[in-house]
């Protein structure tokens, strides 16, 4: 089967590529039908690496992605041929203590796909384990479907941060992940969320959204806009979703006495942090890596309405020109949200 092969740093090919696998009796065979390009998987195109993992052998790509069921086995119950599905990437170790504890998104034996050395899913089959694969309603679309797992982040940190219906939450950071997690938190039940970053083109898009305000930093500082919305109080919550080392130091300032941090975005290198600033207001700071039991509330946001992913997506680039679509993503930072492979009928 052809798929897309990271050969090695800032080389791709779309190539026969034999991934073996054999379908046990818990597991189906997926036909992928469509897959976004995560910001990790262009990391990954561009450097070779994020932290300590790295490329070290071709490795194909993708993991956020949707598609169709062609074969069950054995022992699966909910799942038959024909029915179009999502898939959550991550598979944990079900006899560790993570996963026993319900936390199997820091299990340390977990496989995600596209994370070296696991290959990812764009590829026109996959054979993935039932109990991480999920039914997708009639309403909702292969691209929505695909939009799970980046929303499944945004879910995790609405749940991390305890909202309060009528919160006011910051975001800092407007690229996808931001997106999702302020939309999210509008959902978890904030009244008002603060988007703030410097791309004026996604600022457009998710200031479209009823409940969310923009501030482009290029032009107001965050901590004066958050300071006047909020009678000089602070943000109940503020999620972190751009990595920047400048956004986390500037966090404590944001917040009101009492609030809460959550940090989302993944810094490249270490950063500093004030902890006094923490510490002066007892803030709560809380952490995201990935997600865990969310998906199935994911779906159903998305399913009921109340959560609108359509908007967010850039562009379906067919899979023969999807090298051309990472080259894309590597770029155009600024104005696309999310682009999507769809794989071939």
């Amino acid at each position: 089967m052809k798929a897309l092969v990271l050969e090695e740093k800032g080389r791709l090919s779309l190539r026969d590529f034999d991934i073996p696998a054999t379908l046990g009796p818990k597991d189906v065979r997926i036909r992928t039908h469509t897959v976004g390009i995560c910001g990790s998987d262009v990391h990954y195109y561009t450097h070779g690496k994020i932290g300590h993992f790295v490329v070290r052998e071709p490795m194909v790509l993708g993991h956020e992605a949707s598609g169709t069921v062609i074969e069950a086995g054995a022992e699966v119950a909910g799942l038959k041929p024909g029915d179009r599905v999502c898939m959550e990437p991550g598979i944990p170790d079900p006899t560790s203590r993570a996963a026993k504890l319900g936390i199997y998104n820091v299990d340390p034996a977990v496989t995600f796909w596209a994370t070296p050395p696991v290959h990812g899913c764009l590829t026109p089959e996959v054979i993935h384990p039932a109990a991480f694969t999920y039914k997708l309603p009639d309403n909702v679309s292969f691209a929505e479907g695909a939009m799970v797992e980046p929303f499944a982040i945004g879910m995790q940190a609405a749940l991390r941060a305890r909202i309060q219906p009528g919160d006011l939450a910051v975001v800092t950071g407007a690229g996808p992940i931001g997106m999702m997690v302020a939309l999210a938190a509008l959902a978890g039940g904030c009244a008002r969320v603060i988007v703030a970053d410097l791309a004026q083109p996604k600022l457009d898009i998710i200031g479209a959204y009823d409940g969310i305000e923009t501030v482009n930093i290029r032009n107001r500082p965050l901590a004066e806009a958050v300071a006047q919305a909020t009678e000089g109080w602070g943000a109940d919550i503020v999620f972190e979703c751009s990595g920047a080392a400048p956004a986390i130091l500037g966090l404590p300032a944001l917040a009101r006495p009492g609030g809460a941090i959550v940090l989302v975005g993944m810094p490249v290198d270490p950063v500093p942090v004030d902890i006094v600033g923490l510490q002066a207001k007892e803030l709560r700071v809380e952490t995201v890596f990935r997600y865990a039991n969310v998906y199935d509330r994911a779906i159903a946001l998305i399913a009921s309405g109340k959560v609108d992913l359509k908007p967010l997506i850039s562009a379906s680039i067919p899979f023969q020109d999807s090298i051309a679509g990472f080259d894309r993503a590597a770029q155009a930072r600024e104005t696309d949200v999310k682009l999507q492979i769809v794989m071939p009928e």
